[in-house]
């Protein structure tokens, strides 16, 4: 335990939702819930407008619907999303270098080990000015939390939500966590809440008082010691740096069951594309190819292959995850499907069959097309199939019907930058208007107009 209270926590404030308020000015102070958008979509983040109707991360979108039935519902930005915590990550390691990242939104830092803080006033002055840099670089707001531990780092971030700074000092860990709920340690869900207290124990001042040896009996010998210890305001947790990432992974709910296996099939491939672009982007090569299953009942599978070596080409990895799917029985429908990567390296090893195969293709005339033909002829989307005809016919592509999902960045021959709001019956609706605009105009094409196309997301600050 640290006698200054130098252990910050990061936290940004309604991260995804306020990142679309930020780039969409006609969304301001308006409820904006993010997150899956079908029958079983759940909520990534709701705005603090839209928390004030109950809707809250993890609720089932249905739910949040009923809820807050005039909010702006949103697919997710991802790319988005990352490119913002990227600019943040950089802010928090010129602090110090020990920055251990929690998720896109969320880290703790070690000022002391980057010599910006070793009392409560350069600690303070090192959080106000993190917060100051982060409004100026990303126009978003975060709440910070300085403490000597993490846990009550954590929980000072908490309470300056939202955009807010809140320091405690140490030595008073203790008194300060004595009448709050069991449920505000780590570890404590909702399960070990309920045991808790049917045995009696609501507070944490109640753990403390019954003491080691009553929490082992009931929770465990390594879970009771250390919600004893927690109980007293001890953690010595040490922020520790990013690590390697162990392996990489994509993953999609589908709203309906999958039941056509050339469907699922094609699913896999698709995810496949996508697991390799996230390796790639992360420098890395993998061994073990992963495929998860979850099928109509609920119950999951994972199956996997490792190869002779690492790889990064994406043929390889989605021959492998194919070999995968043919051992899995799909008959009854599936509702997700994964493909993942694990035993990460940072260089890559050529896999002599899949070249030999690929130049035995290239030999007999075979491609793309007759990938495709195998897979059911279903094209991938951005790639479409090309099929050569032997009469000397030209070639014919497959249409690939775009997508136009609420909140998806567009911008028209015309008029510019903007956002999709809905679509539907073949029309789409798109809302013009750029971060730091006033509210822009609303506009009806139709979803296959030459004109319109899907765009990239503007920075939120920094445009001159």
């Amino acid at each position: 335990m640290r006698a200054a209270p130098t252990i910050l926590h990061l936290d940004m404030d309604a991260f995804f939702a306020a990142a679309e308020q930020a780039s969409k000015p006609s969304l301001r102070g308006k409820p904006v819930v993010v997150g899956g958008l079908g029958p079983r979509g759940v909520v990534a983040t709701a705005s603090y407008e839209a928390r004030r109707f109950g809707v809250h991360s993890a609720m089932p979108m249905g739910q949040a619907r009923r809820l807050a039935p005039n909010a702006a519902y949103l697919v997710p930005r991802f790319s988005f999303y990352r490119s913002i915590s990227e600019q943040v990550m950089e802010l928090l390691g010129r602090l110090s270098p020990l920055v251990e990242p929690l998720s896109l939104d969320e880290a703790f830092v070690d000022l002391d080990a980057g010599g910006v803080a070793d009392d409560s006033a350069s600690a303070r002055a090192a959080g106000e000015r993190l917060r100051i840099d982060i409004l100026a670089t990303t126009g978003l707001t975060g709440s910070v939390g300085l403490a000597g531990s993490k846990m009550i780092a954590k929980i000072a971030s908490e309470e300056a939500k939202p955009d807010g700074l809140v320091l405690i000092e140490p030595g008073t860990e203790r008194e300060l966590l004595a009448p709050r709920s069991v449920r505000i340690l780590p570890g404590v869900g909702p399960a070990t809440g309920e045991h808790l207290r049917r045995a009696g124990m609501t507070t944490v001042s109640d753990l403390a008082e019954a003491g080691e040896d009553e929490l082992v009996r009931l929770l465990g010998r390594a879970h009771g010691a250390s919600l004893y210890l927690m109980a007293q305001g001890y953690d010595d947790r040490p922020v520790v740096a990013e690590r390697d990432a162990k392996s990489v992974s994509v993953e999609d709910t589908f709203d309906v069951d999958l039941h056509d296996r050339v469907r699922i099939r094609f699913e896999v491939e698709r995810l496949a594309e996508r697991c390799v672009g996230r390796l790639r982007a992360s420098g890395h090569s993998g061994r073990t190819i992963v495929l998860k299953v979850r099928r109509f009942d609920f119950s999951t599978l994972t199956r996997s292959e490792t190869l002779r070596g690492p790889t990064d080409d994406p043929s390889v990895v989605r021959e492998a995850a194919g070999r995968l799917l043919e051992a899995v029985d799909t008959t009854g429908g599936v509702r997700l499907l994964g493909v993942g990567v694990s035993g990460l390296a940072d260089y890559t090893q050529e896999d002599l069959f899949a070249q030999a195969e690929a130049e035995s293709a290239a030999a007999s005339g075979e491609g793309v097309a007759a990938s495709a033909e195998r897979a059911g002829g279903v094209a991938v989307a951005g790639a479409p199939v090309a099929s050569a005809v032997a009469s000397g016919e030209p070639e014919v592509h497959e249409a690939v019907e775009r997508r136009w999902s609420p909140g998806h960045d567009v911008r028209h021959a015309e008029y510019g930058a903007g956002w999709v709001q809905g679509s539907g019956v073949g029309r789409v609706t798109v809302r013009f208007e750029e971060p730091g605009s006033v509210p822009g105009r609303v506009r009806t094409f139709a979803v296959d107009d030459p004109e319109l196309e899907p765009g990239e997301p503007l920075p939120l600050v920094g445009r001159g």
